[in-house]
């Protein structure tokens, strides 16, 4: 089966979640059908769902009947122990021929060459495409088709799609994530369950209060977003040459499924056979009647704002289309003593790689905290591509003033976690000019290194690429990456297995507050247009920044100079009792995640680990005399096991 418009071939993809639902989407109006496997897919929460190998051959069969396609989802991180059993579940998949698989990690792509596999590839959402030199990278690779960020709206999927030529595959309908893709780490912070390992507690569909400037707003649930819904639009969608037109929902039941599916197929047959006299709004009512959440166009035709989240309960009484909430508002752990020395026992057990001491790397947002870093004598100072607010990124003439400064220090000029073409633009300009007084580049996604390679400066993988095995790292690695920032949501039995497996130099977050969440939403927007029904001052940070408060903690937003949001920790991440076992693991560099701290405090945080990879700490203490400057501190992902 296949539909054409103007000769452009267009497809109507459709979740199943088991194969009884299977049996009946693949009998309704679409083209192809996505579905999981037993193992390594992003749904993996829900006992009885996702499909045998049994089951995958015979959905292959009744599908290729129909002249149907059929696409497996292979779309998770991977541990180590992970890596072999997708060895075996990839030759069984390449024995029975899906139409494709759709991928986050890099690792898929290193095992399908490595074995002499021919399964096609698509990239998953989780890769979060968002450039062309994404595109094109992903098409060397291989790639067939670019599952398009959740961010991109239609007028830019046009344009990418048309230079690259590649097919792009585009949400039409269903659940979205208020953050990027593969950007947020609240779960797996939390609870030591990865949102980029199909294990997501869903932390967004929490009830916060908004603070702001000593007010509180009214934003009960400010991170929920809507359900995607473009079924009055489907010109546009086919306007901007968009290939395949997915339906979210591996999670949802076979009636309204099949319901929705046969609706938006409907619409598509109307539209190609009549352009002109289309009628958009034929099944608007029952589908509105049947939702699940309000709906949204979200990002296809821009940033939302406010517009795009759920401020009503569902008809179950939960936020939640199976009437279950999948956690409630936790508490990040706190460090502990007896935490602390099991980690450390683990780790000592584990390490064998001593090397050379490692060395101390800051990410800083100013210039005042970049000169005290400098004269520290860190290392690494690392310099940002997301400035936070009130801070201004910074300039040529301020790199050349800290290339003056840096002695022995080297500095990185990091990139933005979401890079468009204006960015792109902006860094040929600076970089393919003079050549600036930096040691490398701290880079944030495929298309940035593909870009500038061949620039001749060094490049570190920042934390966002999201490295979780040996196999990815050496991908990265191959492709010009000098060192790679290990995985955030890494829990200590996964971390100490990469380390002792991974051959390239690693760098690891120890301290400070990293972003668990990044988005273009803007929860700032939320204290610009409504009135405060109360008042409450901040508890650990200035009452400037925003925060998200549940009866757990406050965690505070900061917004960069590009307008997107960065919610961060409410404790601090600390490894520091721990950087003499790490060292045995073979970590080439420490780094602070120093940010939102004063120069004081901040140079409090850089002695106190200098003392550490040096093996001076000779304080009883847990940690040295060092003291929170937020909540507490907490050991994040790592101490889940």
């Amino acid at each position: 089966m296949a539909r054409y418009f103007n000769g452009r071939e267009i497809e109507l993809l459709a979740p199943a979640g088991t194969f009884d639902i299977f049996k009946e989407v693949i009998q309704s109006g679409c083209d192809a059908v996505y579905l999981g496997g037993p193992v390594l897919n992003m749904r993996m929460m829900r006992k009885g769902y996702n499909l045998s190998h049994e089951e995958i051959v015979e959905a292959l069969e009744i599908a290729h009947r129909l002249d149907k396609k059929v696409y497996i989802t292979v779309n998770n991180l991977f541990s180590e122990e992970d890596v072999e059993e997708a060895r075996e579940y990839l030759r069984f998949l390449d024995s029975v021929r899906p139409d494709a698989l759709i991928v986050q990690d890099m690792s898929v792509l290193e095992l399908i060459r490595e074995m002499g596999l021919s399964l096609m590839v698509h990239s998953s959402v989780m890769m979060n495409v968002h450039n062309l030199e994404m595109i094109y990278a992903l098409r060397d690779l291989g790639v067939t088709r670019v599952v398009t960020s959740r961010e991109m709206d239609l007028q830019t999927a046009k344009l990418l799609g048309q230079r690259s030529g590649m097919e792009l595959e585009y949400f039409m309908h269903g659940d979205m994530c208020s953050v990027h893709g593969a950007n947020c780490y609240f779960s797996s912070q939390v609870f030591g369950m990865s949102s980029n390992r199909g294990k997501c507690m869903k932390p967004c569909r929490w009830d916060y209060r908004v603070k702001k400037d000593g007010y509180v707003f009214p934003a009960e649930y400010p991170l929920a977003v809507k359900d995607m819904y473009m079924y009055e639009h489907i010109p546009e969608l086919i306007e901007s040459g968009i290939t395949s037109f997915k339906i979210e929902g591996r999670m949802r039941d076979k009636e309204f499924m099949v319901t929705l599916v046969n609706s938006y197929g409907d619409a598509i047959e109307r539209y190609i056979d009549d352009p002109v006299g289309f009628e958009r709004t034929v099944d608007s009512k029952l589908l509105y009647q049947n939702r699940k959440r309000d709906f949204s166009t979200a990002y296809a035709f821009g940033n939302p704002g406010l517009s795009n989240i759920n401020r009503r309960y569902e008809g179950t009484g939960k936020f939640y289309s199976t009437g279950k909430v999948f956690s409630t508002p936790t508490a990040e752990r706190e460090l502990s003593q007896e935490r602390v020395t099991l980690l450390r026992e683990r780790m000592a057990q584990a390490g064998q790689k001593r090397q050379s001491r490692p060395e101390l790397a800051v990410r800083v947002n100013n210039m005042e905290q970049a000169r005290m870093v400098l004269s520290q004598g860190v290392d690494i100072l690392h310099l940002p591509g997301d400035v936070f607010e009130p801070d201004r990124p910074f300039t040529k003439r301020d790199i050349q003033e800290l290339g003056t400064l840096k002695g022995d220090t080297k500095i990185y000029l990091g990139m933005p976690r979401m890079m468009t073409e204006l960015h792109f633009d902006q860094y040929d300009q600076l970089l393919n000019g003079e050549r600036l007084p930096i040691d490398g580049l701290l880079v944030t996604n495929l298309g940035a290194i593909r870009r500038y390679k061949t620039t001749g400066y060094p490049m570190i993988g920042d934390s966002n690429l999201n490295v979780y095995n040996h196999l990815s790292a050496g991908f990265y690695a191959g492709y010009g990456l000098n060192k790679l920032t290990v995985s955030p949501e890494m829990t200590l039995e996964h971390f100490t297995t990469f380390a002792a497996r991974c051959e390239q130099l690693l760098e690891v977050v120890v301290h400070g507050t990293p972003a668990l969440m990044y988005m273009d939403h803007d929860l700032y927007e939320n204290t610009e247009v409504m009135e405060p029904i109360g008042q409450e001052d901040n508890l650990y940070v200035s009452n400037e920044v925003l925060v998200l408060k549940t009866d757990k903690g406050e965690n505070p937003v900061y917004r960069d100079q590009h307008g997107r949001c960065h919610l961060l920790f409410a404790k601090e991440l600390c490894y520091l009792p721990m950087i003499q076992e790490m060292s045995g693991l073979g970590i080439a560099s420490f780094r602070i995640e120093g940010a939102t701290y004063t120069v004081k405090q901040l140079r409090d945080i850089i002695i106190s680990y200098q003392h550490a990879i040096q093996g001076l700490n000779q304080n009883d203490e847990l940690l040295g005399g060092l003291k929170p400057v937020y909540a507490g501190y907490t050991l994040g992902a790592l101490q889940f096991n």
